[in-house]
Protein backbone atom coordinates (compact mmCIF):
# COMPACT_ATOMS: atom_id res chain seq x y z
CA UNK A 1 0.00 0.00 0.00
CA UNK A 2 1.26 3.04 -0.86
CA UNK A 3 1.63 6.19 1.59
CA UNK A 4 -0.88 8.14 -0.76
CA UNK A 5 -3.21 5.54 0.02
CA UNK A 6 -2.69 5.44 3.81
CA UNK A 7 -2.95 9.04 3.86
CA UNK A 8 -6.44 8.31 1.96
CA UNK A 9 -7.46 6.14 4.43
CA UNK A 10 -6.55 8.32 7.29
CA UNK A 11 -8.67 10.87 5.57
CA UNK A 12 -11.52 8.92 5.53
CA UNK A 13 -11.35 7.59 9.02
CA UNK A 14 -11.31 11.02 10.21
CA UNK A 15 -14.31 12.00 7.83
CA UNK A 16 -11.68 14.22 5.50
CA UNK A 17 -12.70 14.22 1.81
CA UNK A 18 -10.06 14.26 -0.57
CA UNK A 19 -10.70 14.90 -4.07
CA UNK A 20 -8.20 15.55 -7.23
CA UNK A 21 -9.03 17.43 -9.49
CA UNK A 22 -7.53 19.92 -11.89
CA UNK A 23 -5.95 23.25 -10.21
CA UNK A 24 -6.59 26.76 -12.23
CA UNK A 25 -3.00 27.40 -11.31
CA UNK A 26 0.08 24.60 -11.28
CA UNK A 27 1.30 26.59 -8.34
CA UNK A 28 -1.50 25.60 -6.39
CA UNK A 29 -0.90 21.58 -5.21
CA UNK A 30 -3.46 21.16 -2.73
CA UNK A 31 -5.89 23.37 -0.61
CA UNK A 32 -7.68 22.56 2.39
CA UNK A 33 -11.06 23.32 3.72
CA UNK A 34 -13.99 22.51 5.53
CA UNK A 35 -13.13 18.62 6.06
CA UNK A 36 -12.37 18.48 2.37
CA UNK A 37 -8.81 18.36 0.93
CA UNK A 38 -8.55 19.11 -2.76
CA UNK A 39 -5.06 17.44 -4.76
CA UNK A 40 -3.63 18.64 -7.79
CA UNK A 41 -4.14 15.73 -10.35
CA UNK A 42 -1.66 16.25 -12.62
CA UNK A 43 1.09 15.75 -9.26
CA UNK A 44 3.23 11.95 -9.24
CA UNK A 45 2.08 9.82 -6.80
CA UNK A 46 4.76 10.66 -4.37
CA UNK A 47 4.34 14.14 -4.70
CA UNK A 48 0.34 13.63 -3.50
CA UNK A 49 1.67 11.55 -0.45
CA UNK A 50 3.51 15.60 0.60
CA UNK A 51 1.00 17.67 -0.46
CA UNK A 52 -1.81 15.17 1.58
CA UNK A 53 0.78 14.60 4.53
CA UNK A 54 0.55 18.49 4.18
CA UNK A 55 -2.82 18.99 4.23
CA UNK A 56 -3.88 16.50 6.73
CA UNK A 57 -1.69 18.88 8.87
CA UNK A 58 -3.51 21.70 8.37
CA UNK A 59 -6.61 18.93 8.86
CA UNK A 60 -5.20 18.46 12.44
CA UNK A 61 -3.32 21.83 13.34
CA UNK A 62 -4.95 24.81 11.75
CA UNK A 63 -8.21 26.80 11.96
CA UNK A 64 -9.70 29.52 9.52
CA UNK A 65 -8.72 30.87 6.27
CA UNK A 66 -4.64 30.91 6.10
CA UNK A 67 -4.15 31.46 2.42
CA UNK A 68 -3.15 35.25 3.07
CA UNK A 69 0.50 34.68 3.77
CA UNK A 70 1.19 38.35 5.29
CA UNK A 71 0.34 37.50 8.46
CA UNK A 72 2.50 36.42 11.03
CA UNK A 73 -0.74 33.82 12.59
CA UNK A 74 -1.24 32.54 8.85
CA UNK A 75 2.63 31.77 8.43
CA UNK A 76 2.81 30.26 11.44
CA UNK A 77 -0.26 27.86 11.11
CA UNK A 78 1.14 27.09 7.59
CA UNK A 79 4.73 26.13 9.07
CA UNK A 80 3.03 23.70 11.94
CA UNK A 81 1.12 21.80 8.98
CA UNK A 82 4.33 21.52 7.43
CA UNK A 83 6.51 20.78 10.17
CA UNK A 84 3.65 18.12 11.10
CA UNK A 85 3.69 16.56 7.82
CA UNK A 86 7.79 16.11 7.78
CA UNK A 87 7.32 14.34 11.01
CA UNK A 88 4.48 12.20 9.92
CA UNK A 89 6.72 11.13 6.63
CA UNK A 90 10.22 11.55 7.43
CA UNK A 91 10.42 10.61 11.44
CA UNK A 92 13.90 11.08 12.70
CA UNK A 93 13.88 6.93 12.66
CA UNK A 94 13.02 6.51 9.39
CA UNK A 95 16.31 8.66 8.27
CA UNK A 96 18.18 5.77 10.57
CA UNK A 97 15.79 3.24 8.64
CA UNK A 98 17.33 4.50 5.49
CA UNK A 99 20.94 4.60 6.37
CA UNK A 100 20.77 1.35 7.52
CA UNK A 101 19.41 0.25 4.36
CA UNK A 102 21.87 1.52 2.60
CA UNK A 103 20.63 4.89 1.52
CA UNK A 104 23.00 7.85 1.94
CA UNK A 105 22.44 10.40 -0.81
CA UNK A 106 19.82 12.88 -0.57
CA UNK A 107 18.11 11.10 -3.46
CA UNK A 108 18.61 7.94 -2.51
CA UNK A 109 17.14 8.53 1.25
CA UNK A 110 14.07 10.30 -0.32
CA UNK A 111 13.68 7.85 -2.86
CA UNK A 112 13.39 5.16 0.32
CA UNK A 113 10.89 6.79 2.34
CA UNK A 114 8.97 7.84 -0.86
CA UNK A 115 9.16 11.56 -0.76
CA UNK A 116 10.21 13.92 -3.63
CA UNK A 117 13.70 15.63 -2.71
CA UNK A 118 12.74 18.78 -1.87
CA UNK A 119 10.01 17.41 0.55
CA UNK A 120 13.64 15.82 2.47
CA UNK A 121 15.51 18.60 2.00
CA UNK A 122 13.07 21.07 3.51
CA UNK A 123 12.30 18.49 6.63
CA UNK A 124 15.75 18.46 7.22
CA UNK A 125 15.64 21.93 7.97
CA UNK A 126 12.73 21.56 10.07
CA UNK A 127 14.56 19.02 12.19
CA UNK A 128 17.91 21.29 12.03
CA UNK A 129 15.49 24.48 13.46
CA UNK A 130 14.30 22.40 15.88
CA UNK A 131 17.56 20.53 17.43
CA UNK A 132 20.99 22.04 16.04
CA UNK A 133 23.01 20.58 13.98
CA UNK A 134 22.79 16.96 15.04
CA UNK A 135 20.37 14.76 17.17
CA UNK A 136 20.76 11.02 18.52
CA UNK A 137 18.56 8.53 18.05
CA UNK A 138 19.16 5.36 19.87
CA UNK A 139 22.98 4.03 19.01
CA UNK A 140 23.12 6.82 15.55
CA UNK A 141 23.68 10.30 15.39
CA UNK A 142 22.39 11.98 12.52
CA UNK A 143 24.13 15.35 11.67
CA UNK A 144 21.75 17.47 9.46
CA UNK A 145 24.54 19.92 7.38
CA UNK A 146 25.68 18.00 5.41
CA UNK A 147 22.73 15.02 6.02
CA UNK A 148 24.91 12.16 7.46
CA UNK A 149 24.06 8.87 9.85
CA UNK A 150 26.65 7.57 11.92
CA UNK A 151 26.35 4.61 14.01
CA UNK A 152 28.37 4.89 17.04
CA UNK A 153 30.37 1.42 18.25
CA UNK A 154 30.36 2.25 21.82
CA UNK A 155 26.57 2.59 22.29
Amino acid sequence: MSTYEIFLEEAEREGVEVEEKKMKSENIKGLYGDKTIWINRGLTLVEKSCVLAEEMGHYYTSYGDILDQNTVTNRKQEKQARNWAYEKLISLEKIVQAYDFGATSRFEIADFLNVTEQFLIDAIQHYREKFGLFTRVGKHTIIFDPLVVVKSLNC
